[in-house]
């Protein structure tokens, strides 16, 4: 498929599962005849995908995550006061933003299909590797490298709507297929890996070095995730899968996968539950995170019980084609200066959060993890440099510094120590919290929902009703970005999802490079889209017009 534009040579990993993270460090090539002929070459060519999943992210244009807080009514695009404003036509749904922009997802797609096509070689392997009779272990594989596909389809299938639908490794220029066959496909891939992954393949108790690897439990969490966003956004069901499956396959996590909520909503984002610890010039961390992070000896790994899937990121990110950093938390920085007060790094000042999300949740008890004020941190933010300023910046995945204004990166010595680049935290895809919110919302009973409230509002009682589902959604998983793609899936063809962000930007006062101002969103700009992202105009031109555009772009 000549305009994916991927390598036609497999880069592979070494598999090295430490403390703290899986190693998807690139070490050598091999070709299609020792890539996949037994059980070791093609477990290692599988490190090659979560490799390519990873790059979805740390070698990102946008990103899926970073494009899922641009574009919803809980943040604004944000960023510099004289920066290109490319960023801002997916907050504003309109080309006019920055109309040379017309190619914004093109490292995206090239990623997400070169990590499909690395997918597609492993899944080939289970008909043409010799498996020596081992069945668990082929299961164990071929499971993970089709619920990884599963999950890269139902990205650009969220972001694009009909992609091309590649099953084979192949080149061939293929015109964008329907999305329910998409779906389909994706559900299918799924319910593969939650048959055949097995259960004890890793253990929740070995979750150190475990972690980042997909398990049956992950694949029917996102089964049910897909399910709720097919029949929501397209407002009919999928033949790939019934409610009554989603609705087990959650059941089957909840009795069977030992997860737990963690007993402190914070001590699941590290900026959110940590302070300078920092002692006789030798930097170190006070912290409850429950998660992987560097303390200033070494690494530490305490995985909560509430993580069902993480996407690792290292800090060893460079320059030379080692893209393994989440590149998407200098973004979160304010401009220009270190909040030293609340140990937040600079960074490029995006995704200032609306003025509607802080009056709607700054009672609730995690309003704090999520968001944190420049006046109550008693930050002087550099205004004149910012776009679309409100007083109010995300918290989860924000870089971080120590008190003296030294950055974690410089602090610890962390590969390049590069303020774009070398940032190791991973990014939670699936938490225990969804599954339980999931199944009361497809179940229509309050037993998760109270669960999950009750965790951070101890003694209140919800009733169920699809409003407290949404509204406990919307504060739970703020800026993890999994809230647009929430609000896409409320009505057919995202409808929903236009009207909030239009409530919330359309008329908002912010202040442009130091002057008081007032943003728009034209929510007829965002139904003529359906809520779609653009196709990128370089890859409908190498296809030689085989791939069409959105409508609306």
């Amino acid at each position: 498929m000549k305009h994916l534009l991927y390598s036609g040579t497999l880069a592979f990993a070494t598999l090295t599962i430490s403390s703290c993270s899986m190693d998807t460090e690139s070490k050598t090539s091999l070709n299609d005849e020792t890539a996949y002929r037994n059980i070791e070459a093609v477990e290692m060519a599988l490190v090659g995908c979560y490799d390519g999943w990873q790059r979805t992210i740390s070698g990102e244009e946008i990103g899926m995550y970073m494009l899922a807080e641009f574009a919803s009514d809980q943040a604004h695009g944000g960023l510099g006061f004289s920066d290109a404003k490319n960023n801002n036509i997916i907050d504003q749904f309109d080309i006019a933003a920055a109309p040379s922009y017309n190619n914004l997802f093109n490292t995206d797609w090239i990623n997400y299909y070169a990590a499909i096509f690395r997918c597609n070689k492993v899944i080939q392997a289970e008909i043409t590797a010799d498996w020596g009779g081992d069945m668990a272990a082929k299961g164990r594989i071929i499971g993970q490298a089709r619920a990884l596909r599963g999950i890269l389809y139902f990205d650009l299938a969220r972001m694009f709507g009909d992609v091309p639908l590649i099953t084979v490794p192949t080149e061939e220029n293929l015109p964008r297929t329907d999305a329910a066959e998409v779906y389909k496909q994706i559900f299918e891939d799924f319910k593969y890996a939650a048959a055949n992954i097995p259960a004890d393949a890793f253990p929740l108790e070995a979750r150190a070095s475990n972690d980042g690897r997909i398990t049956k439990y992950a694949a029917e969490a996102m089964m049910a995730r897909a399910y709720l966003y097919y029949v929501g956004y397209y407002g009919q069901e999928n033949e790939g899968c019934s409610k009554q499956e989603a609705i087990d396959a959650l059941e089957d996590i909840i009795n069977n996968g030992g997860y737990e909520l963690e007993a402190n909503y914070a001590d699941l984002f590290m900026p959110a539950c940590t302070t300078d610890g920092s002692n006789g010039g030798a930097y170190a961390w006070n912290t409850t995170f429950k998660g992987k992070y560097y303390d200033g000896s070494g690494w530490v790994s305490d995985i909560s019980k509430e993580v069902i899937l993480n996407l690792k990121f290292s800090a060893t990110a460079d320059y030379n084609g080692n893209a393994d950093g989440n590149v998407f938390q200098v973004y979160l920085g304010p401009r220009n200066k270190c909040a030293t007060g609340v140990n937040i790094a600079s960074g490029w000042g995006a995704c200032s959060v609306t003025q509607k999300f802080v009056d709607t949740y700054k009672e609730d008890p995690r309003f704090s993890a999520c968001v944190w004020s420049c006046a109550d941190a008693g930050f002087t933010a550099d205004v004149n440099d910012t776009y679309e300023y409100t007083g109010y910046y995300t918290r989860k995945y924000a870089p971080m510094c120590f008190a003296d204004g030294t950055r974690q990166e410089v602090g610890f010595e962390l590969g390049e120590q590069h303020m774009n680049i070398t940032y190791y935290q991973d990014w939670t895809v699936m938490r225990y919290a969804d599954v339980l919110l999931m199944h009361s919302e497809l179940t229509g009973t309050n037993t998760g929902l109270n669960m999950v409230h009750q965790r951070s509002c101890p003694g209140e009682s919800l009733s169920y009703s699809i409003e407290n589902i949404r509204k406990e959604r919307a504060i739970e998983f703020a800026f993890e970005g999994i809230h647009f793609w929430d609000l896409m899936r409320y009505e057919k063809d995202g409808a929903y999802a236009g009207r909030a962000i239009a409530e919330a930007q359309n008329g908002a006062k912010v202040m442009n490079g130091g002057v008081e101002t007032t943003t728009s969103f034209n929510v007829e700009n965002f139904n003529a889209k359906k809520g779609l992202m653009q196709i990128p105009n370089t890859q409908i031109t190498l296809s030689g017009g085989v791939l069409t555009q959105n409508a609306g772009w």
